[in-house]
């Protein structure tokens, strides 16, 4: 199974990108550590895992050391290792696609029925993703993990820094 992780943190001088590697990683904390060592004095850290242009996972760690989780399919804990350190812990669905209320003249794309995302589809509400377009963008037909990826960060303030880290 092939992992892309990277670290996005928000700090004094703004936001760096960084590459991690998840292999060996025992348990979820050990991921904590790691994505808190990325750049200490932070304010906000996420870590985007793109696994096989098919499943995408978001955490965030805020200055609280509150840990949320987001996963555009329960399939990802199921499938792969990786996979289930992440999400192994996260038991609640997301909002269902079903409960999506799309507003007419939205830019926001029909979300696939058939996905399940699991976690907190809110944890980018507060940076200009709510959950109702975070569903929307991992369930959208054509979209790989990569892509939800690059339009969250270009969304979130953090495009570039991304891009250079994907094009290093």
């Amino acid at each position: 199974m092939s992992i892309f992780a990277a670290a996005v943190a928000r700090g004094k001088s703004g936001w760096t990108a960084t590459e991690l590697d998840l292999a060996g990683l025992a348990d979820i904390d050990e991921v904590v550590d790691r994505l808190r060592d990325t750049e200490p004095d932070t304010d906000l850290a996420l870590l985007f895992v793109e696994s096989d242009d098919e499943y995408l996972a978001i955490l965030r760690l805020d200055e609280s050391d509150d840990l949320r989780v987001f996963a555009s399919d329960s399939a990802f804990a199921e499938e792969s290792r990786i996979g289930s350190v992440l999400l192994g812990e996260v038991e609640t669905p997301a909002l269902g696609l079903d409960d999506l209320a799309v507003v007419p003249d939205d830019d926001t794309p029909a979300a696939d029925p058939d996905a399940d995302p699991i976690g907190d589809a809110e944890l980018l509400g507060d940076l200009g993703v709510n959950g109702q377009k975070l569903l929307a963008l991992c369930g959208k037909e054509g979209m790989l993990p990569s892509d939800v990826t690059a339009e969250i960060c270009q969304r979130i303030g953090c495009g570039d820094e991304m891009e250079e880290l994907r094009e290093a």
